[in-house]
């Protein structure tokens, strides 16, 4: 599997939940999993119901097995400061630079400079080894912004080639785009059954492939159980059926059964055209041609033990188990 795992996905869909509960699932029996965050919401310490990530790594969890997920949250302006010491040796000149406003500056006057700091940040954590020459994480999860963005964000050497054609942020973006174009990385999409989100997996999908970045699921989160289908209700429709259904609710001690028939009815019907509906947005999502794994609904919100739920689920469907997800790996 790519050790760089980009998720993606429609505000909403609970991308963030979905790449914390992915970095448990990739941390199993010993591994170790980086997991990054990028847009600065601090989602993944609520989730892990720890305090605030500060800008270093720090272990937040312990997957089955042994394994160990730690997190970062990436901050450009420190990203900038690290860039600068690296490249041009500032030290303290780096630092004078940030109290003078120079260092925001950079990051929000140049948002193509500002997404090579952080895609570079993650990039940097994925190539990283050991002092035996191991890789010193197995993956890297990152938080990525929502598909309507994360094209652009990923593809920051065309976003910096109009900035700097040659020096060091030039190199830089080019060792990024090495990373994130090759088979080392795969862009997750995650997605709801309902035709918004399902539209903007797909749009975003066909960016990604335009731009030959590598797809690799699609994950459908908030999967709700089917009960019902249409038959079933128009069968539980018909004169007989409906008093049968009275006479059950009386015999179980419900009172007021007859007045209750026709609001259950109601309800089935919706749970029936739901399901209608989800089988089209089925549909639309097998015609990307990718990978696609279904996590359900819990029904008492996510906390600590629903993210351990949830990455047991993926473990489940097989995506720690080594295999290559990548659908459009280039």
């Amino acid at each position: 599997m790519s050790r760089l795992q980009v998720v993606s996905g429609k505000g909403g869909t609970g991308k963030t939940t979905v790449a914390a509960a992915l970095s448990l699932a990739l941390a199993t029996e010993g591994k170790r999993t980086l997991l990054v965050e990028v847009e600065g919401r601090q989602g993944i310490a609520q989730l892990f119901e720890t305090e605030a990530l500060p800008y270093e790594e720090r272990k937040i969890a312990v997957a089955p097995g042994g394994g160990e997920v730690c997190a970062l949250a990436i901050d450009a302006e420190r990203a900038l400061l690290d860039y600068l010491q690296m490249f041009y040796k500032l030290g303290s000149a780096g630092r004078a630079l940030k109290k003078l406003g120079a260092i925001d500056f950079a990051t929000t006057i140049a948002p193509g400079v500002r997404d090579v700091l952080l895609t570079g940040k993650a990039c940097e954590a994925v190539r990283r080894r050991d002092k035996q020459g191991r890789y010193v994480y197995d993956h890297v999860v990152m938080d990525a912004p929502p598909t309507g963005r994360i094209t652009r964000f990923l593809n920051v050497n065309d976003e910096v080639a109009g900035l700097a054609k040659i020096g060091p942020i030039h190199h830089q973006a080019q060792a990024v785009m090495r990373v994130l174009k090759s088979a080392e990385t795969a862009v997750h999409l995650v997605t709801l059954l309902e035709e918004m989100p399902v539209q903007e997996t797909a749009d975003g999908i066909a960016e990604l492939r335009a731009a030959d970045l590598p797809t690799g699921m699609v994950i459908v989160n908030m999967v709700r159980p089917h009960v019902l289908d249409e038959e079933a209700v128009r069968s539980a429709g018909t004169a007989t059926r409906r008093k049968d259904i009275a006479r059950s609710l009386s015999g179980a001690g419900v009172s007021g059964a007859a007045g209750l028939v026709g609001p259950l009815l109601e309800q089935a019907a919706e749970h029936a055209q739901r399901v209608e509906l989800e089988r089209e947005q089925r549909a639309a999502l097998e015609a990307l041609e990718l990978p696609a794994y279904e996590l359900p609904l819990l029904s008492e919100g996510v906390d600590l033990a629903g993210l351990f739920q949830l990455a047991t689920e993926l473990r489940k469907l097989g995506v720690n188990s080594g295999a290559d997800a990548g659908g459009d790996a280039q």
